[in-house]
C-alpha cells in the first residue's frame, strides 16, 4: 500500500472513511474478486492441466 492513503476522521478524531489512489483501489477490488473465487471453487474436483490446456486449444482459446 502506497503513502499516498488518507483518513477522513470524526470530531473526536477516529477514522471513519479512507481515501487511496484509484488503482490501488482498483487493485484491491481485482484481489478481492479473486479471493472470492477461489474460495467459493475450492471444494471443486480438480483437474490436470494438459486436459485443460487441451480443451482451450480445441476451443481456440489458445494456439501454444
Amino acid at each position: 500500500m502506497s503513502r499516498n492513503v488518507q483518513y477522513v476522521t470524526d470530531a473526536t478524531g477516529q477514522r471513519t472513511a479512507v481515501i487511496l489512489p484509484l488503482d490501488e483501489y482498483e487493485e484491491l477490488l481485482e484481489d478481492l474478486h479473486v479471493t472470492r473465487a477461489a474460495q467459493e471453487t475450492k471444494d471443486d474436483p480438480g483437474r490436470p492441466l494438459n486436459k485443460v490446456l487441451e480443451e482451450l486449444r480445441a476451443a481456440g482459446e489458445i494456439d501454444v
